[in-house]
């Protein structure tokens, strides 16, 4: 079967965000007096739904959850100094794509971080869609995200490739039916 449709995360697959999204959570969260290290960031909650992540650090009221996701979205741009793409698959996903094939991001990350990660790497218009964790009911490690590209592409997962790093992301893509990778990026 040929493969027609790659399918990336986006944090820590296609770019390296971890260390730029570990401060700005560590520095959200201590202005709202929770004080958490990158180690316990990376061990801990790297991969994690923002509500999933706050619920499991203690912090359950949904206004308090909007809030800090919000100041976190506010304070991840100044990171980007920190950001760095993974040049080989993004090499790999320009030529399969200029052969026909087809690419989307399916990422927990919130859709307007992508698209300012993706805007400061210049990298616009070099995939065919963006699914994220608000599109769909269950998030990852449900295959939802993964099964809605494929349906929306029109391809069966014999013909999806699916490109991860964290062991949720791995679920879900194993969960799908589709071939996978793991990606392993320096934290």
């Amino acid at each position: 079967m040929k493969i027609k449709l790659l399918l990336l995360d986006f944090d820590g697959t296609l770019a390296n965000t971890g260390r730029a999204n570990a401060i700005s959570y560590i520095e959200a969260l201590a202005e709202e007096g929770i004080n958490i290290d990158m180690e316990e960031y990376r061990r801990k909650y790297f991969g994690l739904r923002c509500p999933e992540f706050l619920t499991d650090i203690g912090i359950t009221d949904p206004e308090r959850q909007r809030r800090i996701r919000m100041r976190k979205v506010e304070i991840y741009p100044t990171h980007f100094d920190l950001v760095t793409l993974n040049e080989p698959l993004w090499h790999f996903v320009q030529d399969f794509r200029s052969r026909g094939g087809r690419a989307w991001i399916v990422s927990t990350g919130h859709p307007s971080n992508i698209g300012n990660v993706m805007r400061h790497l210049g990298l616009e218009g070099g995939v065919d869609g963006i699914l994220s964790s608000d599109d769909v009911v269950r998030s990852k490690p449900a295959p939802d995200c993964f099964l809605k590209a494929m349906e929306i592409e029109g391809v069966t997962p014999a013909e999806t490739l699916i490109f991860e790093d964290s062991e949720i992301g791995l679920a879900a893509a194993e969960a799908s039916g589709a071939g996978f990778f793991k990606v392993e990026l320096p934290f």
